[in-house]
């Protein structure tokens, strides 16, 4: 017999409602279906879940666990049947760590004007895709170079890079610091999601560099002083933090910002995603 979400869900109704007569009411079923529902639980799972007295219903230690599982599962469900049916009235856009930058308050403002039917949705996850590639999103801002075989893209800006220090670090008084600098000190990078690589310099001139699991590790090490990193100026504006300034790296080249989306199943409102944050990188004056 296989576990099915009838199972799942006559579980959760007993446990909620304490009895086996009020679950059968609230699934609109009868209470023998309710009893067969989970006995055909107890049996696939091998344990019993719920304790039954004559006068109300407890689970176990197996259907406590049990129920944390099936409530995410059909919690997990019910969002896939909701995405199915709303079809494009929703917009996911994923990114790693800065969305857009110092645009991404105005980008929401704009939407929400521009398009009132289509709920705008930002997502942060620690992916080179910023989540697209796993399924949690529509379209992507990145930052670091894209896969064009799987991934249509289009250029929407370029941002300067900063580098980030500890507020009481000595290049904290400066205005600048050059990316030549950057080797005299320990370099913290996102191998996974980050924008700065060695090879930002010369092969015989390059920094020490110290691996970091995501944006909030990248912050927390630099403002306790454990190194510098180099960071798009979307981060400055999207992460700000006690303890943590940015400089300009004058000499440095630009980063890409880019969106990308599903080359072969586009989001209808995909272009005028990249039409609007184009508008916005670019400016009143452009």
């Amino acid at each position: 017999m296989d576990l099915e979400l009838r199972h799942l869900r006559c579980l959760v109704a007993i446990a909620d409602t304490g009895t086996f007569t009020d679950a059968a009411i609230e699934l609109g079923v009868s209470q023998a279906a309710v009893s067969r529902n989970l006995m055909a639980l107890e049996h696939v799972l091998g344990v019993r879940l719920l304790h039954r007295t004559s006068r109300n219903v407890t689970p176990t230690t197996a259907g406590v666990h049990a129920l944390a599982h099936a409530r995410q599962v059909l919690a997990a469900a019910d969002n896939l049947v909701a995405e199915a049916t709303t079809g494009h009235t929703r917009l996911r856009i994923g990114h790693a760590w800065s969305a857009m930058g110092r645009h991404t308050r105005e980008f929401q403002r704009q939407w929400a004007t521009r398009h009132p039917d289509v709920e705008l949705q930002l997502i942060r996850t620690n992916s080179a895709t910023g989540g697209l590639a796993e399924g949690l999103c529509d379209v992507a801002v990145l930052r670091t170079p894209v896969d064009h075989r799987l991934f249509a893209s289009a250029v929407v800006g370029h941002e300067r890079r900063y580098c980030a220090m500890a507020a009481d670090d000595p290049w904290a008084r400066r205005r600048s610091v050059k990316l030549s600098e950057i080797p005299q000190r320990t370099l913290l990078v996102d191998r996974r999601t980050g924008t700065t690589t060695p090879e930002l310099w010369p092969a015989d001139a390059r920094p020490d560099t110290q691996d970091t699991r995501d944006i909030d590790d990248w912050l927390s090490i630099v403002a306790a002083g454990g190194g510098v990193g180099i960071t798009p100026e979307g981060t400055t504006a999207q992460h700000r933090r006690d303890g943590v300034v940015f400089r300009p790296v004058k000499d440095a080249p630009p980063i890409t910002v880019q969106m990308i989306w599903r080359r072969h199943d586009p989001h209808p409102s995909t272009q005028a995603a990249v039409a609007l944050l184009t508008e916005l990188y670019r400016g009143p004056s452009a």
